[in-house]
């Protein structure tokens, strides 16, 4: 969307009125920006943070806002990214210092003072005689991080084993990406490289506290949709389901995240993540511990903010960062307004497809407790099943006989989203968790409303954002397609892998390169919206596009 700034506008206005004095020009608008920064300045340091780490929003005083807010990084991650050449303290004291000179330049202050960071598989060149097949297979060593070491100069929360990052601006691990990048690790026998990673998100549970959103001290307030339970799943299928037993207290552990204060919560009210409806079921939300602008978007979330009233800000930044661990950033399906990002209502929504996946994670736990026989597991396993029972009523619940779909609820009046139908609806159909009946109306409108060209579009609404037609992208692919397949439509399960896989063999023989997202309405535009350029790399495109040739029915379409 087409984001407007009232201090920026207070900034030019400035400019206007002193076109003939250039250094008043400079100067006037040097004031405004600091202004500016010191109304926005991050005030708060995340729990959680592991000991000796670097928190970029907290640790160097006014430069972060005065780096971020003045535009010499486009993309706001790029500063949180960088690794300080000296300690913080002594960077924050020798800033304050040089930038009351009149020679003072921001830029070079900077680059003095930091190691800027370097695109995720940067230098990297394609092969043009390889298949696209061929050439995700030589990625996965490109995409590879070793385990890290300890560095407390870094935003990195260091990691013991290896782990596979997207690409691009995405250094890092990231949480729900990695469920559908192991896909295609277990595709290409890199069962070894899954567990790697499996260990480390049971080393960041039990150090961090949960999963934050990825392996970054800016994402430890929050976490993004939570898969844990379904990579060890696809991790013992993969090798041996006794394989899954050394995770159970990771993912019961995790669960109790999600679950933070759900024992003492009043019927009709919400505490951090959960929701205890009227008929006193507990189902969960979205949610973010703080309501600061992030950090790795700082400038966007802070031009935004500024257009609202004071008393409203906070509640935007949380409702954004909200939206941040949906992983659905952004998209017209949290919006009051689909045309205006001021009108997120994440943490007001239960949303269909998080509560399909802590279903999916209550099942996980009772089969483990079942599976392990030791004192005191049957009644684990007894109450969990009742759980993901309840739950699963809940769920249903968010069925609209009339439209034949899912949509998200409103919990404090209890209505279901109805004008916002999104890909989200398939989650239930991946998990099992829909009836014959509800499926089978669910893949008739999914063929009719969503499938086009190049695969399945996530919503029908243009609203500019990137998490809205006409984009599709590999998670929500990957799970239609197979959400359908479970219910008996391999014949649309089939089509629409054909047609996707179609579009990332012709990206991939124009560009030699794999996207973070596609638009699937027209082939022959690249995807847009967002906050930043598409990405190229791509873990989680890699993983799904391995997985879907896997099947028999797209050998063809992968064999170029």
């Amino acid at each position: 969307m087409k984001r407007t700034c009232v201090v920026r506008h207070a900034m030019k206005s400035v400019v206007r009125r002193a076109t003939k004095k250039p250094c008043v020009v400079r100067r006037a608008w040097y004031v405004a920006l600091l202004t500016l920064a010191v109304a926005c300045r991050p005030s708060e340091r995340p729990t959680g943070r592991p000991a000796d780490s670097y928190d970029p929003a907290h640790d160097i005083g006014s430069l972060f806002s005065d780096v971020q807010l003045s535009g010499i990084f486009p993309d706001s991650k790029e500063f949180v990214d960088a690794r300080p050449r000296s300690t913080p303290a002594a960077i924050e004291a020798r800033y304050d210092s040089a930038r009351r000179a009149q020679t003072f330049v921001l830029r070079s202050f900077v680059e003095q003072s930091f190691a800027l960071p370097q695109p995720a598989g940067d230098g990297y060149h394609t092969v043009a005689t390889q298949t696209m097949v061929q050439h995700i297979n030589a990625l996965w060593p490109v995409l590879t991080r070793a385990h890290d070491s300890a560095d407390s100069r870094s935003s990195l929360i260091p990691l013991p084993n290896s782990y596979v990052v997207p690409g691009g601006r995405f250094r890092e691990v990231y949480y729900w990406d990695s469920y559908f990048t192991m896909q295609g690790l277990v595709q290409s026998g890199h069962t070894d490289l899954v567990k790697s990673m499996l260990d480390n998100f049971a080393h960041l549970i039990n150090t961090v506290g949960h999963i934050p959103n990825g392996n970054r001290t800016y994402y430890l307030t929050r976490s993004q949709p939570p898969y844990f339970a379904a990579m060890v799943g696809l991790y013992a299928h993969a090798t041996d389901n006794a394989h899954a037993l050394p995770y159970l207290d990771a993912i019961e552990k995790e669960y109790a995240f999600w679950m933070d204060g759900a024992d003492t919560l009043a019927v009709g009210h919400a505490y951090r993540r959960v929701v205890r409806l009227s008929d006193s079921v507990v189902v969960n939300r979205y949610w973010d511990d703080s309501n600061e602008p992030r950090p790795e978007s700082y400038r966007p979330d802070v031009e935004i903010g500024q257009t609202l009233p004071e008393s409203l800000r906070a509640a935007f930044y949380r409702n954004a960062r909200a939206t941040a661990e949906s992983g659905w950033d952004f998209s017209s399906r949290w919006m009051r307004n689909p045309k205006d990002l001021r009108t997120l209502e994440t943490v007001d929504l239960i949303p269909v497809d998080l509560n399909a996946l802590l279903y999916n994670a209550e099942r996980t736990i009772a089969g483990l407790r079942s599976l392990r026989h030791g004192d005191g597991d049957a009644g684990v396993a007894h109450r969990f099943n009742r759980r993901a029972d309840a739950r699963r009523r809940a769920i249903l619940a968010m069925y609209d006989p009339k439209e034949g779909f899912f949509f998200d609820r409103r919990w404090r009046s209890g209505e279901l989203v109805t004008d916002r139908p999104s890909l989200a609806a398939a989650e239930p159909l991946y998990f099992g968790i829909a009836t014959d009946e509800q499926a089978k109306r669910v893949a008739a409108r999914l063929e009719r409303d969503f499938l086009k060209p190049g695969g399945f579009v996530t919503t029908n609404f243009a609203s500019g954002q990137q998490w809205d037609g006409p984009n599709g992208w590999p998670p929500l692919e990957w799970i239609t397609i197979e959400g359908v397949r479970r219910y008996g439509r391999a014949d649309l399960a089939d089509k629409a892998a054909s047609r996707w896989l179609a579009l990332l063999q012709r990206t991939y023989h124009a560009t030699g390169r794999m996207m973070e997202k596609y638009d699937v309405v027209n082939a022959n535009r690249k995807a847009g919206g967002g906050e930043y350029p598409t990405q190229d790399g791509f873990g989680w495109t890699n993983g799904v596009a391995l997985a879907l040739c896997a099947e028999p029915a797209q050998a063809r379409t992968c064999k170029d």
